[in-house]
């Protein structure tokens, strides 16, 4: 459905002003960054953002990224690959050279896409995906081995740039479950401050003002903005 510019621009407002509100809880120097999550929207939609100032939009499949990005070569955006990457489509994401590959969810995933960026002399900047609420339905990993993965991920495969970390809140009504499952990301975010982690990804529409109260300084926006 495409939205006109005043219906998109009430919504950009909202999000951004709630943003604002929950950053400012944190520290007045918290900056969040807002990428807008474009699969569930019409590419009219994603030009129109960009003329109200938005850069940074993200897609779930690379298929769906490459089609965005060709229809859309001529604006200057930011690109983020937000969902789980198969193995066979590795080559394709190298080739779009997003600005940030959110979610690599695996060290085994961290190796495959070693060997395909190092044959194409490319680099990638990638965070690693944590399944701090733990459950099965959600790629990650775990808590307890994410620092040794991020770490080995750092020193095993050159050709990917670590920026820091992603989680998808716990799949509940139950906030402080999904606090609990923020609150652990960020925790191994500050760990891996040392190691030039600076980004920690969590929150989208449903929950990520309580993500930012966390410590989130990236969320991924959806249907709040499109709504």
């Amino acid at each position: 459905m495409i939205l006109d510019k005043e219906h998109l621009r009430k919504n950009l407002d909202e999000v951004i002003w709630n943003i604002e509100q929950a950053r400012i809880s944190v520290s007045e120097h918290h900056i969040v960054k807002l990428v807008t999550v474009a699969k569930y929207t019409d590419v009219e939609n994603i030009a129109t953002l960009y003329e109200l100032g938005q850069r940074a939009f993200g897609e779930n499949q690379v298929q769906q990224l490459r089609e965005r990005m060709a229809q859309l070569e001529d604006l200057p955006l930011e690109w983020h690959m937000i969902g789980r990457l198969q193995k066979n489509k590795i080559n394709n994401l190298i080739d779009l050279r997003p600005a940030l590959m959110q979610s690599l969810d695996s060290l085994d995933l961290a190796r495959e896409m070693q060997k395909k960026l190092e044959a194409k002399e490319s680099k990638m900047n990638c965070l690693l995906q944590i399944n701090s609420a733990r459950e099965e339905t959600k790629a990650g990993v775990s808590p307890e081995e994410a620092i040794d993965t991020y770490l080995q991920i750092k020193e095993e495969c050159p050709s990917i740039t670590l920026k820091g970390v992603m989680t998808i809140g716990a799949h509940t009504d139950d906030t402080k479950a999904i606090q609990a499952s923020f609150e652990t990301t960020h925790s191994v975010f500050q760990s891996l401050e040392k190691e030039g982690a600076t980004i920690c990804s969590m929150g989208m529409s449903g929950d990520y003002e309580l993500a930012i109260k966390c410590g989130s300084n990236l969320v991924r926006i959806g249907s709040a903005l499109f709504k």
